[in-house]
Order: C-alpha cells, then sequence, then structure tokens
C-alpha cells in the first residue's frame, strides 16, 4: 500500500467519510477495500453499525460451537474491534438489536423490539446526533432494498435517509447539534451482476472452477439496475486489506467458503473496483466517477495556507 498525501476540501478541512451499517461484518464485506484506500489517503473514516448481530447465524463450520452461541453477542463486538483496527477506522455502535432473518412462508413478525420493527424517525436519533457531530462530506448505505432484503439492511436504508435529512434542517431536533448537510450520498453496489460475470468469466479463461456459475444461472439481467453504478472507485491494491477485515468477522466468515475462491489476482485484474451509486449530491456530479469525493476534494497544491482541521 501506499501513503499519499492528506486529501481535504476546498477550505483545508480534512476529508471524512461515514459508513452506516446494518450488522459488524458488513462493513468488511461491503465497500471495505475503498474504505482502507480513503483510511491511506488520510481521509477520517467512520462506520456506524446500527445492531450487534445478536441474532445472526454463525456462518464458518469451525466456530459453530455451543460456547460461541452463548456468547455470540460479546464475540461479534470482538470481531468488530479486530477488524476495526484491520481498517484503520473509526466506529460507533448505534445501540439497535439485531432482527434476525425471519423464514417461513408466510414469515413470522420480526421480534419485539428490534430494530426491524422499530419507528424510523426513532431509530435514525443516534445518526443525526453522529453526523451532527461528525460533519462527514460523504455518507454511504445500502439502496431501498437493503442490497438484499434482510429487515436491518432496510431499516439502515430508511434510517440513513431520513437521518441525512433531519441533520440539515436547522429546525429540527436542536437537541441532537448544529444542522449538518452531507454533501454526497451513495449506495453500496459490489454486488451487482456485470461484476460477477467478469469474476466468472475470469475464472473459467484460467481453467479455475466458478463459485458463481450456479447464482448466474438463476440471476436475471436487469439492464435498469446495473445503470445504477454511477461510481467505481479503483482499489485493488487493498484487496488484500479487505479479506484480512472480512476473516476477523470468524464466527460469519468461513476461510474455506466461497469469500475466497477466488484468487486475489484475478479479482484485482478482472475487476478491479468497488462500486457505487450516488443518490444525492451537493456539488455537480459529472459521471461516471471514480471518486466518492469528486467534486469535494481539492489537489494537495490547492490548499488554504496554514488550514487543516481533522
Amino acid at each position: 500500500m501506499t501513503q499519499t498525501a492528506l486529501r481535504v476540501d476546498a477550505a483545508g478541512d480534512r476529508l471524512r467519510l461515514l459508513h452506516v451499517h446494518a450488522h459488524p461484518d458488513d462493513e468488511s464485506s461491503k465497500g471495505a477495500a475503498t474504505t482502507a484506500r480513503y483510511v491511506a489517503e488520510g481521509v477520517r473514516v467512520v462506520v456506524a453499525t446500527c445492531t450487534g448481530g445478536e441474532r445472526g447465524s454463525i456462518l464458518n463450520p469451525a466456530m459453530d460451537r455451543p460456547d460461541v452461541l452463548a456468547n455470540i453477542a460479546s464475540i461479534r463486538r470482538e470481531e468488530m474491534d479486530r477488524a476495526r483496527q484491520v481498517l484503520g477506522i473509526e466506529q460507533v455502535w448505534l445501540g439497535w438489536v439485531d432482527s434476525g432473518l425471519p423464514e417461513g412462508d408466510p414469515l413470522p413478525p420480526l421480534p419485539e423490539g428490534c430494530f426491524g420493527a422499530m419507528d424510523v424517525d426513532e431509530a435514525a436519533v443516534p445518526l443525526v446526533r453522529l453526523i451532527r457531530e461528525l460533519k462527514p462530506h460523504v455518507l454511504t448505505t445500502y439502496d431501498e432494498n437493503g442490497g438484499y432484503p434482510h429487515p436491518d439492511h432496510i431499516m439502515c436504508h430508511k434510517i440513513s435517509m431520513a437521518a441525512v435529512a433531519t441533520a440539515a434542517d436547522p429546525t429540527s431536533s436542536p437537541e441532537l447539534g448544529e444542522p449538518w448537510q452531507v454533501q454526497k450520498v451513495y449506495y453500496q453496489l459490489s454486488f451487482n451482476r456485470p461484476r460477477i460475470v467478469a469474476l466468472d468469466e475470469a475464472m473459467t479463461a484460467r481453467g479455475l472452477e466458478s463459485p458463481y456459475a450456479e447464482r448466474l444461472a438463476d440471476w436475471v439481467e436487469d439492464p435498469e439496475h446495473e445503470a445504477r453504478l454511477t461510481t467505481q472507485v479503483p482499489c485493488a491494491e487493498y484487496f488484500a486489506v479487505r479479506d484480512r477485515a472480512l476473516l476477523a468477522h470468524a464466527t460469519q466468515v468461513d476461510p474455506e467458503g466461497s469469500w475466497f475462491a477466488v484468487p486475489l489476482e484475478v479479482h484485482r485484474q478482472a475487476w478491479p473496483t468497488e462500486d457505487w451509486q450516488l443518490v444525492q449530491s451537493q456539488v455537480p456530479a459529472e459521471l461516471p466517477e471514480d471518486d466518492l469525493f469528486a467534486g469535494i476534494a481539492v489537489p494537495a497544491g490547492a490548499r488554504p495556507a496554514g488550514r487543516l482541521s481533522a
């Protein structure tokens, strides 16, 4: 990895990025290489984790033990702390309770008091406070489907968009701090079909078994969804950091599983970016982009003399 000059905005302030995620491990499976790149560039990166992942399944067979299940809440916090150190980020717990992933037909009701069943405005309060305190230039979250339809991911989307609006409103919730307008909002779109097709074709061309064949067989092309991709951040240099952060979540990630079936070099060559959709911008945007801070960051030589703040 390389260390570049500290990136700033036109006022000379250090750039600030807030990722909002539903559970511990989401920050490592969705956009982590982008995060690592910006940390290396001196951007202040904070992850807001909505829930503690208390109802999450144990997805690594080596960790599927009674002692782990009995202590899953504290173990997932420890895993998050390890991933935080790998990524070099700050991290804040918003304090809500995991909803679990309901199964069955019809689906059962969500557990009482869980994040997915909360009132949106109530659930957004700690995020509004955080936005007004941190004053992020850029915020990322999930799309209206949550990236996939987990109730916590959908609620993460809802509170993110509500909090951005409330935080900017000088007449709303003055007790939560001075108003702040986030300049750009993005949806995380790394799980898009063109990327999976490229990785599948790269594996096949090398005579390697692709882990994506079954998924692609059932994945109907959706040009409208694929057109949502506006921003591709080059970050192949940081894919190894992403993988280390993933492995920190030992209850959620099997080192022998599909996450790591594609060699790093294949990832780097076939699809060297992480992908995003710009959905709100207070600054002029020229699409497509290759930087979440396009229109906000200024070249190092353009910094105001003697001005730099955290």
